[in-house]
């Protein structure tokens, strides 16, 4: 073989692994956006002075009581857009393989930026459409945002008939949450993300967890600390309080080689600074919030 041939199979190697690394994962949630918000899953939560951009859409999501989609319909976007960019991979080796030439690396690249653009487009018309046949989403009066620790005290525009006061009690309770669920999955204790977390939430943790145990890494996270915090929107339906948060905060995060104890990512000094929207939910009645979905800001 040529180089030149050989130079056209490491291109499209490399444009393998790039596309791999995207599912790379670090820190509770790896970066993603999952969880359930109820009726608001696929509703943007309203911006705040911490988080002023839109919220990145929720890609993974159990299905929920009076939620306008469910998680088929999510999974079947995702399914169908891992599916053509992996037959467009494929089309590619096996073309530049067969010597085909240079033009068919860029008819590739061409045809997965095109692929990506439209699965995008799709994605946004299902987002709105399921944000627009949400049952009252109608415009209300701002909460009552106290201030906690940490936390600006932002009063945003609520979309619900029934919005929800928020204390400064809650707004302990939620930078409390958001130390202990860091610290836990930092130790892969299951048993205090299971206390602290939804199920569902606990359920893509130990997802995560186990996925990194199989590649033989674990992802050490410590010395999780709020830099900035505010309400986001707080509501009640059915028999549960939800309240979705925009934190701003600092952690240490790490990706060790779990046999040597080599750090393979991450520095072990310097905090990385990330701005998330974490949505708690608690039953009606209840004092205990729990994390319910985490959202990139």
């Amino acid at each position: 073989m040529t180089k030149f041939g050989l130079m056209r199979i490491f291109i499209a190697i490399a444009l393998v692994l790039t596309l791999g690394a995207t599912t790379a994962q670090a820190r509770a949630g790896g970066g993603f956006s999952f969880g359930s918000r109820g009726m608001r899953t696929f509703s943007a939560p309203s911006p705040t002075p911490t988080a002023p951009r839109p919220a990145a859409p929720i890609e993974r999501s159990l299905s929920q009581p009076g939620q306008p989609l469910g998680m088929g319909s999510n999974a079947a976007i995702g399914g169908l857009g891992r599916g053509l960019v992996a037959g467009l991979i494929g089309g590619g080796l096996i073309g530049l393989m067969l010597g085909h030439g240079m033009g068919s690396i860029f008819s590739l690249l061409l045809q997965i930026g095109l692929v990506v653009l439209l699965i995008r487009l799709g994605m946004m018309l299902f987002v709105r459409r399921s944000a627009m046949a949400g049952a009252g989403l109608g415009r209300s009066g701002p909460a009552a945002a106290g201030p906690g620790s940490g936390f600006g005290g932002y009063g945003a525009s609520l979309r619900s008939a029934e919005p929800l006061s928020v204390s400064a009690a809650d707004y302990a309770d939620f930078e409390r949450l958001l130390l202990e669920v860091q610290d836990a999955y930092g130790r892969e204790d299951s048993i205090a993300l299971q206390r602290t977390t939804t199920p569902a939430m606990a359920s893509h943790f130990a997802q995560e967890l186990a996925a990194n145990a199989a590649k033989g890494l674990v992802n050490k996270v410590s010395g999780a600390k709020l830099l900035q915090g505010d309400l986001s929107e707080a509501w009640r339906e059915m028999d549960a309080d939800y309240a979705t948060v925009a934190m701003r905060f600092e952690v240490l995060d790490m990706m060790v080689e779990r046999a040597s104890g080599r750090i393979v990512g991450g520095d072990p000094t310097k905090p990385q600074i990330v701005t998330e929207l974490w949505t708690f939910r608690r039953q009606r009645g209840s004092r205990d919030w729990r994390l319910s979905a985490i959202q990139q800001a």
